[in-house]
């Protein structure tokens, strides 16, 4: 009898603990709550359970419809960069530099499209668990590796052409553009296998995890701190350096040329002819005229044109793919773990890239305008 006393009195003083929850969950017992305490209602449970299911739904909703936008996306990408590879390889003026660097951008981002968001898309359905085993694993994530890479390297090797065909345009003549930009594909695509194929080859890391369902890049320190500056930091600090030079080329062209100037000198050369006319005396001034013609006007709108291209280029480029290898970076060196949305988020931010790619280049280039115009309608 004195513990069914005294009991309600420690509950109403507060003390947290065992204490409070002994007395919550022994008083119904002995008969020290109300019948209408510590009870839901029927009414309540069920507005809560509606809730809950209004909840769930939304998003189940929102999860499909941000999937269906995934698809679109890696459709668009596909059927985009397949529409540029076949107009150059149907077009005979696009079998020249610097058309073979698209080519090999666009066949990059087609393998981005085909191999890797896909299974990507797959990853995402499963919630981010794999359930496809270690084979396909070490595939997905050596084709993740190799064609995102070779595609940031591409738009490297397209801002170094645009780069020496605007300042050393008399040096860097067709047939130096063609070997170098051959030397700069052989080059993205075997510094892209080697940064893929590492795991595998030398063991650094594991890309799989059986017991907790994982797939990803392999998180070794030393892989994570050469992958990224092979794949994202060396090429970043090499395109802002060409758009910087490029950006000071263009600047320097502007401030020193004067289209159509005579500026003349306002010192004047007194002339006179003493030994027939002493009386006569002429006054010459020098000027300075300087005319513009229609090629290095022309030519002038063609490096416009494409500084800006390049600008554009790179400044999507590094929007999409910095978060991501920044976060790549920071989180296995400082054991931070991201959360799996955010991951997703970069991840995917990354691929829209090669989407954006071809876009930005046919939009600025007028050749492709009129290819794709001739190659439609020859397939009516």
């Amino acid at each position: 009898m004195l513990y069914v006393v005294r009991e309600p009195h420690f509950a109403k003083a507060g003390l947290g603990g065992h204490g409070s929850v002994h007395s919550r969950s022994s008083s119904p017992r002995h008969g020290g709550e109300g019948p209408g305490q510590g009870r839901r209602l029927p009414s309540e449970n069920s507005l809560d359970t509606e809730a809950l299911r209004t909840s769930q739904s939304f998003l189940s909703a929102f999860r499909v419809l941000v999937l269906t936008l995934l698809g679109f996306l890696a459709a668009a990408t596909f059927t985009w960069n397949l529409l540029v590879l076949a107009t150059i390889l149907r077009v005979r003026t696009f079998h020249r530099v610097p058309h073979n660097l698209v080519a090999s951008m666009a066949i990059s981002d087609v393998l981005v499209a085909v191999l890797v968001m896909p299974l990507s898309l797959v990853h995402e359905l499963s919630g981010r668990r794999w359930q496809l085993g270690r084979r396909l694993c070490q595939l997905w994530i050596a084709c993740d590796v190799l064609c995102c890479t070779a595609s940031i390297w591409n738009v490297t090797a397209i801002a170094l052409d645009r780069y020496w065909s605007i300042t050393r345009h008399l040096e860097y003549t067709l047939r130096a553009r063609k070997r170098v930009s051959n030397v700069m594909i052989l080059l993205t695509w075997a510094l892209s296998a080697v940064i893929s194929l590492a795991p595998l080859l030398f063991g650094w890391g594991e890309t799989y995890s059986e017991l907790s369902e994982e797939c990803q890049v392999s998180r070794e320190p030393s892989y994570t701190v050469f992958s990224t500056v092979g794949a994202f930091y060396l090429p970043l600090c090499v395109v802002l350096f060409v758009y910087w030079k490029i950006y000071k080329a263009a600047k320097f062209r502007m401030g020193s040329r004067k289209t159509n100037s005579v500026s003349p000198i306002p010192e004047a050369v007194e002339v006179k002819d003493a030994s027939q006319h002493p009386q006569m005396v002429f006054t010459v001034r020098h000027a300075t005229v300087t005319f513009q013609t229609e090629g290095d006007t022309w030519r002038e709108q063609k490096e416009q044109r494409a500084a800006l291209m390049v600008g554009i280029l790179i400044g999507v480029f590094v929007l999409c793919w910095f978060p991501f290898f920044v976060t790549e970076l920071i989180s296995p060196l400082c054991s931070w773990d991201i959360p799996a949305l955010w991951k997703s988020i970069f991840l995917w931010l990354g691929y829209s890239n090669s989407f954006f790619n071809p876009l930005i280049y046919t939009a600025f280039n007028r050749s492709y305008s009129s290819a794709f115009k001739v190659f439609f309608s020859k397939q009516q």
